[in-house]
């Protein structure tokens, strides 16, 4: 691993006058996994939704492999190499696995509605590369039996699975994974766990916010803990979940003088 491909600097968001993340900083570095942990109201999911576009923060930077995303799209910051998941699964329920994935795949082909239009050669070598690499990663999150069945027929976990996939369509160089195994039969917990693994052999930085602590203590070589908007933490896992303040204010364990 080199340095950090994602850089928050002085992160700040309020809401009526409620600042929700109160200069959040911390980076993750190239080729890593990195845990986002911290109590309900932490600023957690608005830090994210900062990050990725989604919400505009007030204050502070957000810098991807050193280049400024404030006030870039969501679709543009997707661009540049950054996606993300959501806790409430997105998928298109009437199409099938590899239609999901190959919608995710058009913003990103790079031959513009004209060459789709046309089905230009440009459109059709693209679609054929979309394609491979969808059912790439349709194996690689173990659901190619089901790439001909709609979306629908999945179960909740798989619909999460698939929804990884669709992160991954671009290659991007970071993928936020917002409580990928919330929800999850628990037997699913360690073949998410093994799929990222592999994911990021490949080279894919993943930013993990998740509450499920034994699933971020197995996975993540490093961890950001925030409370009230602020970073409390930061560490190798053994060593935030021994922190005092940590066991305090996120699992409610009262630090001993």
């Amino acid at each position: 691993m080199s340095g950090p491909v994602l850089e928050v600097r002085g992160l700040r968001k309020s809401f009526a006058g409620v600042r929700a993340v109160d200069g959040a900083a911390f980076s993750v570095r190239a080729g890593s996994i990195t845990g986002l942990i911290g109590p309900n109201g932490s600023g957690k999911s608005t830090a994210v939704d900062c990050i990725s576009g989604f919400q505009r923060a007030d204050a502070g930077q957000v810098l991807l492999d050193g280049a400024d995303l404030r006030g870039l799209t969501p679709q543009r910051i997707a661009r540049r190499g950054l996606t993300r998941t959501f806790q409430d699964v997105r998928v298109y329920e009437g199409y099938d696995l590899l239609q999901n994935l190959l919608v995710v795949a058009q913003p990103f082909v790079g031959v513009g509605w004209g060459g789709e239009l046309l089905r230009s050669a440009g459109y059709r070598r693209a679609r054929v590369a979309a394609e491979a690499r969808a059912r790439e990663l349709i194996e690689l999150v173990g659901l190619t039996r089901l790439v001909e069945a709609p979306a629908a027929v999945l179960s909740y976990g798989q619909k999460k699975l698939l929804a990884f996939a669709g992160a991954m369509m671009s290659a991007p160089r970071l993928v936020v994974l917002d409580e990928p195994v919330a929800g999850v039969n628990p037997t699913r917990i360690n073949e998410v766990a093994e799929i990222v693994r592999r994911a990021n052999a490949g080279g894919t930085a993943f930013l993990i916010i998740e509450h499920n602590v034994e699933f971020i203590t197995g996975l993540c070589e490093h961890v950001v803990v925030l409370d009230r908007g602020a970073k409390l933490a930061e560490g190798p896992p053994h060593q935030v979940h021994q922190d005092p303040r940590v066991l305090e204010a996120y699992l409610g364990v009262e630090a001993v003088a």
